[in-house]
């Protein structure tokens, strides 16, 4: 074969592979910038403001001391005066009531087992009368249910059906005052001691702080709590028992417990429900060392209404309220929006934060789950999902095939 007809073979051999190849590469780099991971975009955020409302004040009266705090809230809200542990009167009755109906519970309307009085209760009854304590009547061979039992304790504040109760849930008062030490230990009752079933002992004593922790506790007890909130009940064999607690139904009160001594003065625990938009608060608060029940009530009354004003429902965030944006390298924009309204129940001039927060996203549908708004209330922690709005969508295989350099920066 002439050399010059073999040249040719072998250029056009040449062209041939050197097309294929070109057409290999070029198929190569169409089908990876077709399949390869678009760059994710990276939200621009902007942040919640800190919301700050005023401090509320309190109108504490004068004298003795006090705190007040709500369920759902830790510790107190507000406190006055010394705080140390003083004599508590016939408060102790609740600590003897919550330690009683650990050892015998009782639901909500339940009746209970029945306790049969005998001569000893009567002689109970005559030796607090001789000591200048509230009583309630008994009469031998009388049968109560349990819980008619602790409304006679609780309602007239009867010390002498605390006795009564106490040797029959433990067999003796010194069998109970056992557990209930060892009961407020387990609950943390640091500041409290007892000494009696009743409080007629001055060193049955307790600090505001407790007792407002104690109150809760009695809330916590939904037969406890319907007793405490009785005006009247009918009792067998005694007939109708008032409760001293003149200021049930004002100011929201429904609860809890009166005392009066020499050495506590006038007392009260109490508990006060009132509304906020759709919410309840309930407030438990303790007022120790009055000068009478009178004078101690009207403060009560003037303290609630102060702190009501102190609860505020704060909006945190509207649903599809804007929190950030997205940008694609191809053009594309999105919308970091709230999935949903919150708001928050908040005390007074608790702090109110939020952080949010979005991961980057390359391609996503509208309403897609891009982060989260986390608000910080007090010690509370509020999270409303945060979305995507709008769509960042494939560009298609022109702009991949004219952007190499971007795609191969995502890998």
């Amino acid at each position: 074969m002439p050399s010059a007809s073999r040249s040719t073979i072998l250029r056009r051999r040449f062209a041939v592979l050197g097309g294929l190849l070109v057409v290999i590469l070029l198929g190569g780099y169409f089908a990876t910038t077709s399949i390869a991971a678009l760059p994710a975009s990276a939200a621009t955020l902007t942040q919640p403001a800190a919301l700050t409302q005023p401090a509320t004040a309190m109108a504490w009266p004068g004298i003795g001391e006090g705190a007040i705090g709500a369920v759902g809230y830790d510790g107190v809200l507000g406190s006055n005066g010394s705080q140390a542990a003083v004599p508590i009167a016939s408060i102790t009755k609740m600590i003897t009531s919550l330690v009683l109906l650990e050892a015998k519970p009782l639901a909500a309307t339940e009746a209970g087992p029945a306790l049969k009085f005998t001569d000893a209760d009567v002689q109970i009854y005559y030796d607090v009368l001789a000591q200048d304590g509230s009583v309630a009547p008994v009469v031998s061979g009388m049968v109560l249910s349990q819980r008619q039992a602790l409304e006679g304790m609780l309602l007239p504040s009867a010390n002498n059906y605390s006795i009564t109760l106490a040797n029959w849930a433990f067999g003796s008062v010194d069998a109970y005052l056992k557990v209930a030490r060892a009961w407020l230990t387990d609950h943390g009752l640091t500041g409290t001691t007892i000494a009696d079933t009743s409080g007629l002992s001055p060193l049955s004593a307790s600090t505001p702080a407790d007792l407002v922790e104690i109150g809760k506790l009695v809330l916590k007890n939904p037969a406890l709590a319907s007793i405490v909130s009785e005006k009247t009940a009918t009792l067998p064999t005694i007939g109708t028992v008032t409760n001293t607690n003149e200021m049930l139904g004002e100011h929201g009160v429904d609860g809890i417990k009166t005392g009066t001594t020499d050495e506590a003065g006038a007392c009260l625990l109490f508990s006060a429900d009132f509304t906020v938009g759709d919410k309840t608060v309930t407030l438990v608060g303790v007022l120790l060392g009055g000068t009478t029940h009178n004078s101690l009530d009207a403060d009560i009354g003037r303290l609630i209404e102060s702190v009501k004003p102190g609860f505020r429902e704060v909006a945190l965030t509207q649903a599809g309220a804007p929190y950030g944006a997205y940008a694609s390298v191809w053009g594309q924009n999105g919308t970091v929006v709230a999935a949903e309204p919150a708001s928050a129940l908040v005390w007074s001039d608790t702090p109110v934060t939020g952080v949010a927060t979005a991961r980057s996203v390359g391609v996503g549908s509208n309403g897609d789950a891009v982060g989260s708004l986390d608000f910080t209330v007090g010690t509370e922690k509020i999270s409303v999902p945060l979305v995507l709005e709008g769509t960042l969508s494939d560009p298609g295989p022109g702009w991949r095939f004219t952007h190499p350099g971007e795609l191969l920066a995502s890998r």
